[in-house]
């Protein structure tokens, strides 16, 4: 009886062994808990935290809009994310008649023609407490299938490094084409997301659609 009771006590101990061994092991790829009880961020494959929904930050809203369109839609973005906006501003800013596309002598159409017009200088492209904003959104009209090229100077006066980007245009008709992929290209830094293209007269339900399926709210 007593050797009986022995092997029973050590087979115990063996199945307890293997349970807080497997237990331990169940704990990979999902969320774990801390010692006081808190939630630990699951990591991605390369060690670096996924963005999560809602995680996204202090946020700032920095749009060039030639007929009102895109402000529109930067103010919709700002207001559900309480965001901060930012307008570029051309210091010689363009007139009806300089952006009437049709005419081949307006100020728009020979930008287009000539790229060495494109160099816009804007008011400013300085952002006060830069360092402090986790995501930028950059909002701009569609021109001639590329992003209106007063937002350029922006782009390359600022190191996004650190920083999620995320691009959105408004056009009539165009998509967003390799706008975003233009000017990531441009910027060199900063991790950016697949941007979106608004119809020139978007509502604010349109906006707060995308905005909730890019988890921002």
């Amino acid at each position: 009886m007593k050797k009986f009771l022995t092997a029973l006590i050590c087979v115990l101990l063996s199945l307890t062994t293997v349970f807080a061994f497997t237990a331990c092991r169940d704990t990979g790829g999902k969320s774990q808990t801390d010692q006081s009880g808190g939630q630990l961020t699951p990591e991605t494959p390369d060690g670096t935290e996924p963005v999560a929904p809602g995680g996204y930050g202090s946020v700032l809203v920095v749009y060039f809009s030639a007929t009102g369109n895109t402000e529109a839609v930067a103010n919709y973005i700002a207001e559900s994310t309480n965001g901060t906006l930012f307008e570029l501003v051309p210091v010689n800013e363009y007139t009806d008649a300089d952006l009437n596309y049709s005419n081949h002598n307006s100020r728009v159409y020979q930008e287009y023609e000539n790229e060495e017009l494109r160099d816009v200088e804007l008011v400013s492209t300085a952002i006060e407490n830069w360092d402090e904003y986790d995501t930028v959104f950059i909002g701009y009209p569609i021109w001639w299938g590329i992003a209106a090229w007063p937002v350029n100077d922006f782009i390359e006066d600022n190191d996004f490094t650190g920083k999620t980007v995320i691009p959105f245009c408004t056009s009539s008709s165009s998509g967003l084409g390799q706008s975003g992929t233009l000017l990531e290209e441009l910027a060199g830094t900063g991790n950016w997301l697949q941007g979106h293209r608004f119809r020139s007269s978007a509502s604010e339900s349109d906006v707060s659609s995308w905005l909730e399926e890019l988890g921002v709210i």
